[in-house]
């Protein structure tokens, strides 16, 4: 079993997030301790310099209320919201945090993924950890 589970989370259409918290708890057992994270883009600072003061602030604590009111039921998820690049920040989190197993949802790829790359296939390639890809 698996002690510290990492579970990136993508508010997109189609992806399926209860499914992957569902097997980071399987994969964790009783012990296991599971973390749900959402990156949020950074925004450019050429943007970031228009937005009020705190805004980003606030949109991080929207995505952290939302994200936890969608895991209600599950007690020993943490809910975790941080910024950056999505492929380049979970696999950073994951290394600081001692992280073990990612589970982490993917989409069928399609031709655009052969020239750009998933936030999947950039976690399975650079994950310090095992990664379990749920479709």
């Amino acid at each position: 079993m698996y002690k510290n589970i990492l579970v990136p989370v993508a508010f997109e259409t189609g992806r399926d997030t209860m499914k992957s918290i569902e097997i980071a708890e399987s994969l964790g057992g009783s012990e296991g301790k599971v973390t749900a994270l959402h990156v949020v883009e950074e925004v450019p600072s050429y943007v970031a310099q228009y937005l009020p003061e705190g805004q980003m602030e606030a949109n991080i604590k929207e995505v952290e209320d939302i994200l936890a009111e969608r895991l209600g039921g599950h007690d020993r998820v943490i809910v975790k919201v941080i910024e950056g690049h999505a492929g380049h920040s979970i696999v950073d989190y994951a290394t600081e945090h001692k992280i073990d197993c990612i589970v982490i949802a993917s989409h069928r790829p399609g031709l655009q993924d052969l020239f750009l790359g998933s936030t999947a296939a950039r976690v399975v390639r650079h994950a310090p950890c095992s990664v379990h890809v749920v479709r």
